[in-house]
This record gives structure tokens, C-alpha cells and sequence, in this order.
């Protein structure tokens, strides 16, 4: 299913949109040297509650997961990467942290991911895969508009982290959201421009650049759920969610907006 939301469903995205960085903004300036990944769970639960929003993840049960997912924020440290989740860990200093966060509030959904290092150790690899997702998600907005095609998103952000010298993977990449959280139209993270869905205003697009710096490899861990590099590498992971508008795309999950 495309959805193309009419203005009032629109404006009740950026409300969306805001309040789902807001939130990954303050969690990330909580994820410290000695944060547990289940306390971060539990502040999310307690934000999301008291925004009178709802979680996209603790029920949900796709085909890739292993029944409903049971947390309300993914946590991928290190080698994880995709639908971490949270469990009894620490935070140590030089861990390479992703939070990903998806609500819905007013009967629409947005979804972000951001990916920082724990701690004053920075460790080159991790500032590396960090920068490339980034620059990879700028890339795929910058191609983002009406009239531009799914495939010239997918090729920006291929090209960045091609150029970067990453594998990129596109069994799992960016998708069309709405009223539900994942919807159709599919972004891989690589592709052919001009090909795929024609973009139109009013269409909300979650993009989400993610590398692994060795491989293209995942397995899953016993969880059913998170999801790792198979050489054990590290990872990153940045997201956005967008809406197309009549001159080009708006990024609605940008820290710091101003909410009603």
C-alpha cells in the first residue's frame, strides 16, 4: 500500500515527526558509560506514554522477526545493526550506539535512527561508518522530489557509501510510511536512477543508510530479532523520515522542531 496524506494528515506527520526526535535526542544525551539498554528502554516507554503516543514496535510481528518485538526502541551496539533488541547490557566507553525509534500519534507514523560513540573514545572505524551513513542520508533527500523516482534515492545513497568503500546490503532498506509504520514503496540502498515508483507530494518516505564496514552478511541473533554483521564488524545506522512536498522533500524527524 502507497499513502499520499492530505494536508491535515500532514501536519499531524511533522507533529509525528518532531516528537520522535525529540525523544531520540534525549536518550541519546542519557546513553552514557554505564547506561543499561534496558533503562533506555524503559525511558522511551515512559516519553512515548506521556506524549499519549503510541509504539510502532512493542507489538509488532513481522515475518522477519520472531513474534512481537516486546520493547518500545531498538539498541544495536557494535556489530549490531538492525531491530536491536534491548537486553541486559552496559555501556562502555567507545561502544558505537544506534537507537532507532518509530510512534505514531494523531494516526501517523514517523520513523529515525541516529548513531553516536559512547564516551570520550572515538574510534576511527565508528567515526567512519557514522559519517558515511550520514552523508549517504543527505544525499538521498537531496534526490528526493516530486517527480524524481525511488531508484534516484537508492542511487544517491549507493554512490555514498560505495564511494565510501562499504558493502552495501539491500535486504532491508527504506520504505514509504503513513498511518502504519512500514508500507510500500521499498528504498534499497543502492539502485539505478530513473527507475521505480514516480515521487508525489504528500508521500512520506522513512530513508535509512546503513553499512556494515566489512561485509554485506547478516545473521540474526538468538533473539529472532537483532540483527548483526556476520564478521562480527561494526556497524551504523542514520534514518530520517520525509514528506515530498511540491518543490522537493522536508525532513519531519529533524531535532529541535518546534512541536504545537
Amino acid at each position: 500500500m502507497i499513502e499520499i496524506l492530505n494536508p491535515t494528515l500532514l501536519t499531524r506527520a511533522k507533529d509525528t515527526g518532531a516528537l520522535v526526535a525529540d525523544i531520540l535526542q534525549t536518550l541519546k544525551s542519557r546513553s552514557t558509560i554505564g547506561t543499561n539498554l534496558l533503562d533506555i528502554d524503559r525511558w522511551a516507554k515512559d516519553m512515548i506514554v506521556e506524549a499519549g503516543a503510541q509504539s510502532c514496535y512493542v507489538d509488532y510481528a513481522p515475518s522477519f522477526g520472531r513474534g512481537p518485538f516486546g520493547h518500545y526502541i531498538c539498541t544495536a551496539v557494535n556489530d549490531a545493526v538492525l531491530h536491536g533488541r534491548p537486553h541486559d547490557y552496559t555501556l562502555a566507553d567507545g561502544d558505537l550506539l544506534t537507537l532507532d525509534l518509530a510512534v505514531s500519534r494523531g494516526g501517523v507514523a514517523a520513523d529515525a535512527a541516529v548513531s553516536f560513540v559512547v564516551g570520550g573514545t572515538r574510534p576511527p572505524e565508528s567515526v567512519a561508518l557514522i559519517s558515511a551513513t550520514e552523508r549517504a542520508l543527505a544525499a538521498g533527500i537531496a534526490a528526493a522530489g516530486p517527480g524524481a523516482r525511488i531508484g534516484d534515492i537508492s542511487h544517491a545513497i549507493g554512490t555514498v557509501l560505495s564511494e565510501a568503500g562499504y558493502p552495501v546490503n539491500t535486504e532491508f532498506g527504506g520504505h514509504g510510511i503513513g498511518s502504519t509504520m512500514h508500507q510500500d514503496p521499498h528504498v534499497p540502498n543502492t539502485g539505478r536512477p530513473g527507475r521505480g515508483y514516480k515521487l508525489r507530494p504528500g508521500l512520506l518516505l522513512a530513508l535509512e543508510p546503513w553499512v556494515m564496514a566489512d561485509t554485506a552478511g547478516l545473521v540474526t541473533d538468538a533473539d529472532g530479532w537483532t540483527l548483526r554483521s556476520a564478521t562480527g564488524c561494526r556497524t551504523a545506522h542514520s534514518e530520517h523520515t520525509i514528506a515530498i512536498t511540491g518543490d522537493g522533500a522536508e525532513i519531519l524527524t529533524l531535532p529541535g522542531r518546534a512541536r504545537p
